[in-house]
Order: structure tokens, then C-alpha cells, then sequence
């Protein structure tokens, strides 16, 4: 969760009114927040957010923006002004595929203070770490404006050919700054896979960024006085790089910036940022009665909302700042949290149940605790696996993987499908341990087919030994569905990642629900496992729906 650093006297300030210290404790929990610390000495606040999809929250600007209408001080959608300009950032067509969008706009206002430089560095971070994923999804880019020519070009660069000085470093090469800059080894693999890499350019010809990686050295320095800044923000995603721009320029019209907005030619259109769009959805007293268990009158729920930063007409307008509303549920979410969810009647329980465990549990329970009895070591891993793992190196086709869009770290970018090859993937980092090495995992993988995901629960069993073969898990398979009171039979199949010859399918009432048999030297030379090994796995849900329906 993103913690934030302020001076009380600032926040003070920017709120408009007096305000203690007990009561701003009081007040924080309705943005979901909470005053950490106080350091009296520095006149320090440490607040710490708890939701991480108010990006607008994550600011003192923000904040305060929220307490004034939380304590009826403001009441509606808080509006600013754009001045319209000339001023212009074509957008270059080959950018598609890499990094397509950006939104910028100029705040003109008093001098930079070092405290205000390192609130706005602080709000940058926050988001583009938090919101942005690491840069990934929205990186943001402030440049003292005096310095930078209008009209400005965002283009896709020859990696080797077009070199320039970045922040705090000498002139190389792109391909040599994500290579040796600080910033360039922590953010390079965002553009890992790209052949060509986004620039920023003025009308001079100098460069003045390098998204997502850092700043020019001679135009991408704020410095204590700066009273002129440009602000921009890139990214892949359109509706976030707009929706941090505004947050943004909210931000520095809270400090008394006057703010001026910057044209993004694309190929296809041009748009005005940021681009302050305000999205409307309708919302009902019997939905507010519904899910909240109160009964408003229409005026009371207006006058909530306009505390919650809404306008209200025929429907309820959405602040452009806020991402977040996706559903009227999220919009009478607020009304309940300016209501005060303290003030509504808790009801008195009119049934009771008594909590059991599901019927496959309980069998579930059976397997672990045979297996653990046969001298198998139990496993727990993440149900976040990649492509890499779950196919290439088992040397498996995709039988319907479900892939994460933005995924942070390539190692959980899709979700398991089967849970053989973590259970392989672990082995092969305990090659110091002793063999033999007998590990089990029971789990719920995932598996994608036409437009439904399916969870289902399986179990994978491995032998990792000199003498491992197909009789010793034979064995095993042959005791569980024993001790399972379940019959079975095997039958001759082929599995990529096992040996010909060596490989059965398991058979309960002439359907599948399992296999069983040795691992490929192929796929153990793929994953560094330098024993021989022999696995089986089980649908468990299967499995347990025939055994219920027989």
C-alpha cells in the first residue's frame, strides 16, 4: 500500500481550515487511510493509503482536495481551467506496438521550494511504481518548460544510431543506457522485447526523453525555482496515461498553477489534454436501499454524493480524476462511506448454519494425508506459473493457458494449467538435497476453453531417484485409489513429456482422469534435473464426480 510524506502546516494550508491532529486521525479512515506517524520535530506527516485504485489519493493535494468536500467545505465536481494552445506532440505511427499513447499539458505558477519539488518527485514515484506497474503500464516525465521548443515529437529510434546524455550520465547510445544507466538496468526489460525505442523530441532536434527509462540532462532537470513546468506521461494504456495526466494537473491547480493544454496528433486524431472527461452512470434509492440497507430521499442522496465529489443531474457525473468507478455499486459505495457506515443499524441474525467442510475436501484430505504417510513431501506454490515452464520445457502444446495482460514479472505472467511442471521446476533448484526426493502438490489449476476459464483441482505426484520407474509410482497410484475405494485401470496412451512406452492414461469408469509414467530425458535436460524421475496426476474433480455419481 503507497505511504505518503507531508508537512502538517502544508496540509493545513490546502485543506482551508484549522485542523488538529485527532481530528485529521478521525477524518483519514473515510479516504481509507490512516495517519501513520507524526514527527513534531519536522512537522512530518506519514500517512499510509489502503486502496490502491484512488491513484488521486496519493498526494497531499489529493487529500485535502477529499477533506474539504468530506467535511462539506466544497461540494460537487471540483473543476479547472485549460487554457488552449498551439502547442503540439505528433505522435509517430511505429509507436503502436511499443509505446503508443502520451498526454501532457504546461503548469505555469510560483517558483518551485525544494519542499514542492520533492512532493511532486514523491507523488511521480508513488504512481508510476504503484499505478503505472513500474513504469510499465504509465511512466511520467515533469521538465522545466523554459527550456523545451514547441512543437515536440514522440518517435520510435534506432536503438544504435541515436545516443544523447541522460539524467546524471554521459552520452551513449539507447541501447547502452538501458545497458549501464542506473535507471536503464532497473527499467530495462519493459522494453525487452522492442526493436525500436520511444523518444521525445523538440522542435530543436534535442531530445528531451527517453520513456519509461529517464530524462535529458540538459532539458529533463527540475531545479528549486522552476516556476514553468512541462508535464507529460506515457504509456500503453490510454485510459491510465490520461486519467494520471489529470490527476496531475489537479494537482497543480491546487497549488495555483495555471494550466495549459498540450494537442496529441496520432495518425488517426487529435486529442486536447489532459482530456477531463467526466463519465456519467445512473444510480436509484431502491438500489441505495438494496445494498446499503437505508432508506434516502433523493435529495439526502444527492447531497452525499456532492460531498463524495459527484455532481448530480438526471444521473450521477463522475469526478475525471477518478478511474475507479466502473459499476453503480462503486458510486453508492460512497454514499455509504459519507452516510457513515458506523451510523447504519446492524440487523439481528435471523438464521444460523453450522459451517462444515464440502464432501471433496474431506477426500482431498484423504489423498494428502496417504501420500504424506507414503513418505511424500507436501509442496505449496503459487498458482501463478509461466508459459515458458507450463509448455516449452515440458514439451507440451497449450492446452488452453490463461495469460496475465499485465503481468508484473515474467516468471507469473499465466496461470497453471496443470501442476507437474512447478513441482519439476522445484525439484531442480534442490539438486543439493539428498535423493531420493518424493514431493507432492494438490492444488487448483485453471484452463481456458472457448471464452470460459475452468478451475479444477488436481494432484501431481513425483519420484525423483537413481532407480525411479514406472512400477514405483504404479504403486503408489494402485494404494491411493485403493485406499480411495475407487476402481481404475490404465491403459497405453502418449504424452509429450514422458517417455514412450512408459506412459498410461488412468482410467475410472472408461473416462480419463489421469496419467502416470516416466519423464523424458528431454524435458529433465530442459530443466536442469539430472536424475531420472517418474510422476503422476490426477483431476481431482473429475475424479471425485464419477466416484459420487457411480
Amino acid at each position: 500500500m503507497p505511504t505518503i510524506q507531508c508537512s502538517f502546516t502544508d496540509l493545513k494550508d490546502l485543506y482551508g481550515k484549522k485542523c488538529s491532529l485527532d481530528e485529521l486521525r478521525q477524518w483519514l479512515p473515510a479516504a481509507k487511510a490512516e495517519l501513520e506517524h507524526y514527527d513534531e520535530k519536522t512537522d512530518t506527516l506519514t500517512i499510509k493509503l489502503g486502496d490502491t485504485n484512488q491513484p488521486y489519493l496519493w498526494s497531499v493535494e489529493g487529500i485535502t482536495r477529499f477533506l474539504r468536500h468530506y467535511q462539506g467545505n466544497e461540494r460537487g465536481i471540483p473543476r479547472i481551467k485549460m487554457m488552449k494552445t498551439k502547442n503540439i506532440i505528433s505522435v509517430d505511427p511505429k509507436l503502436h506496438s511499443i509505446r503508443p499513447v502520451i498526454a501532457a499539458f504546461i503548469a505555469k505558477g510560483k517558483p518551485f521550494t525544494n519542499y514542492l519539488l520533492k512532493q511532486f518527485i514523491q507523488m511521480q514515484e508513488k504512481i508510476a511504481d504503484g499505478f503505472g506497474r513500474r513504469r510499465q503500464k504509465v511512466a511520467i516525465g515533469m521538465y522545466p518548460s523554459s527550456k523545451i521548443s514547441f512543437p515536440l515529437r514522440y518517435y520510435a529510434a534506432d536503438p544504435e544510431k541515436t545516443s544523447f546524455v541522460p539524467l546524471d550520465g554521459t552520452k551513449e547510445n539507447l541501447r547502452r543506457i538501458l545497458a549501464y544507466h542506473p535507471k536503464g538496468k532497473e527499467y530495462a526489460w519493459i522494453l525487452q522485447d522492442a526493436k525500436q525505442y520511444p523518444l521525445l523530441e523538440d522542435a530543436r532536434r534535442q531530445i528531451i526523453s527517453f520513456p519509461p527509462i529517464t530524462n535529458a540532462e540538459d532539458t529533463g532537470r527540475i531545479n528549486i525555482g522552476d516556476s514553468s513546468i512541462f508535464f507529460e506521461a506515457t504509456g500503453t494504456d490510454h485510459a491510465a496515461v490520461n486519467l494520471v495526466t489529470t490527476i496531475f494537473a489537479y494537482a497543480f491547480a491546487e497549488r495555483g498553477f495555471s494550466l495549459q493544454q498540450v494537442s496529441v496528433k496520432y495518425h488517426d486524431k487529435t486529442e486536447n489534454t489532459p482530456l477531463l472527461k467526466e463519465e456519467a452512470v445512473a444510480i436509484t434509492p431502491e438500489q441505495v436501499a438494496a445494498y446499503l440497507g437505508i432508506q434516502l430521499k433523493k435529495s439526502e442522496i444527492k447531497t452525499l454524493l456532492e460531498r463524495a465529489q459527484y455532481d448530480v443531474l438526471e444521473k450521477v457525473k463522475i469526478p475525471p480524476y477518478r478511474g475507479d468507478i466502473l459499476h453503480p455499486v462503486d458510486v453508492i459505495e460512497d454514499i455509504g462511506i459519507m452516510y457513515g457506515y458506523d451510523k447504519i443499524e446492524p440487523l439481528p441474525l435471523t438464521t444460523s448454519t453450522v459451517g462444515a467442510a464440502l464432501p471433496k475436501i474431506r477426500e482431498i484430505e484423504k489423498c494428502r494425508e496417504l501420500l504424506l504417510g507414503l513418505g511424500y513431501q507436501e509442496v505449496l506454490s503459487p498458482v501463478l506459473s509461466n508459459k515458458e515452464l507450463l509448455c516449452d520445457k515440458m514439451n507440451t502444446p497449450d492446452t488452453g493457458i490463461v495469460e496475465i495482460e499485465n503481468f508484473m514479472s515474467q516468471t507469473y505472467s499465466a496461470v497453471r494449467t496443470w501442476i507437474l511442471p512447478v513441482l519439476l521446476e522445484m525439484l531442480s533448484k534442490n539438486k543439493h538435497v539428498d535423493y531420493p526426493q518424493r514431493v507432492f502438490e494438490q492444488g487448483i489449476v485453471t484452463r481456458r476453453v472457448g471464452d470460459m476459464c475452468n478451475d479444477e483441482e488436481h494432484l501431481a505426484v513425483v519420484y525423483c531417484n537413481t532407480i525411479a520407474d514406472y512400477t514405483e509410482m504404479k504403486q503408489v497410484m494402485d494404494y491411493l485409489f485403493s485406499m480411495l475405494g475407487a476402481r481404475c485401470s490404465i491403459t497405453s496412451a502418449e504424452h509429450p513429456a514422458l517417455i514412450p512406452g512408459r506412459v498410461g492414461d488412468i482410467l475410472v469408469n472408461r473416462r480419463k482422469v489421469g496419467f502416470l509414467g516416466e519423464l523424458s530425458p528431454h524435458v529433465l535436460e530442459k530443466l536442469d534435473i539430472t536424475m531420472p524421475a517418474v510422476c503422476m496426476e490426477l483431476n481431482l474433480s473429475v475424479l471425485f464426480s464419477l466416484a459420487k455419481n457411480s
